[in-house]
């Protein structure tokens, strides 16, 4: 379970500074689908950074399981998001000398999981294990991470806009496919996005507006990847 109490977060000082984040309290329960939604500037993806150790807060716990992360040194925060974390973000951070085997295979090594090519065919780069990231289209190397995340196994997934850089089709088949691994191995999954339909997914729905939490909500009929509109 993650705990999120009174969490604050700004930037700059003085009459420049920015409240970013204002006391934000909820709870996500563990192998939860949360959908964090809100207009660009609402902090989405400020929140998503503290939540999974890439960022401190000003102020306020992150605690995992009792357990408060925003106490953590950097060391500490960097074993923390080695051994619980995984990230697919809008930056797509790929190792521009290592192929796309070899890219997946570094998040797979992190959980000896050695059935990692079987991730990269569910994503569809099945036939593309040799080929460098600059050999590769946009919507392709958003693939690759997300092949390297999920390689990973993490008990909690963070998403930044996954499916910004892809057409619809291939969209919904990642979509499907995370989604399906999600349930299968009952790992929690925080991901935002502008796409309100992509919400319909998820089991609990989070809004945000200019720090704040509007609302949460659970979703009453979860929708899958290839029922909710585009």
């Amino acid at each position: 379970m993650i705990e999120i109490k009174n969490l604050q977060k700004s930037y700059g000082a003085g009459e420049s500074r920015c409240h970013v984040l204002k006391g934000l309290d909820f709870t996500i329960q563990t192998g939860d689908f949360a959908v964090i939604l809100g207009a660009s500037g609402s902090g989405k993806s400020t929140l998503l950074h503290i939540l999974s150790g890439l960022e401190s807060p000003d102020c306020g716990e992150v605690r995992y399981d009792g357990e408060n992360i925003a106490s953590f040194s950097d060391k500490e925060l960097t074993k923390f998001r080695k051994d619980n974390v995984g990230f697919i973000f809008q930056q797509y951070f790929l190792l521009p000398n290592l192929n796309v085997e070899k890219n997946v295979k570094m998040g797979a090594e992190l959980a000896d999981n050695r059935a990692f090519r079987d991730t990269i065919a569910a994503v569809g780069l099945g036939e593309k294990l040799g080929k460098y990231p600059h050999e590769l289209s946009g919507g392709e190397q958003q693939r690759v991470c997300i092949a390297r995340a999920l390689a990973k196994k993490p008990k909690v997934l963070f998403l930044d806009e996954p499916t910004g850089a892809l057409d619809e089709e291939t969209g919904r088949q990642v979509l499907h496919y995370i989604s399906q691994l999600q349930r299968e191995n009952r790992f929690t999954m925080l991901m935002v996005t502008h796409n309100q339909n992509i919400a319909e997914m998820a089991n609990t729905v989070i809004l945000m507006n200019s720090g704040k939490i509007s609302e949460i909500r659970a979703n009453p009929a979860v929708k899958t990847a290839w029922e909710i509109g585009w």
